[in-house]
């Protein structure tokens, strides 16, 4: 290797190891910046007000017959999956896609090949 390609090469190098150092810096700097300790105490509060929003609108449909009727339908829903109603249907009908699209894919592969030649053994 010449003088002139190994110093080229350590140079860049020597130049990867500045911009990994300069990136690392500017990193903890924005880090450490007083608009991201800012915007993360606006996010924890915006998401404090959002759960204390959630819960009263939970507490308000709970009182409503539309509120009864989801509760019934969750309650219904939930029976069903304990009794394994709901992932018999579920595995009844995965296994159906699957049917269908194994025998769509027979179809298409059946088409597509080429007579059989009666001169073949």
């Amino acid at each position: 290797m010449s003088d002139q390609s190994q110093n080229e090469s350590n140079d860049i190098a020597a130049e990867l190891r500045q911009l990994g150092k300069n990136i690392k810096e500017a990193l903890r700097s924005a880090w450490e910046s007083e608009e991201r300790q800012k915007l993360q105490q606006e996010v924890k509060d915006g998401l404090a007000e959002l759960g204390t929003f959630l819960n009263q609108a939970a507490d308000d449909l709970k009182s409503t017959q539309t509120g009864q009727t989801i509760k019934a339908d969750i309650d219904d829903l939930k029976e069903r999956w304990q009794t394994g109603e709901v992932e018999n249907k579920v595995r009844s009908e995965i296994l159906e896609a699957l049917q269908t699209a194994n025998r769509e894919l027979q179809r298409v592969t059946q088409s597509r090949r080429p007579p059989d030649d009666p001169n073949t053994p």
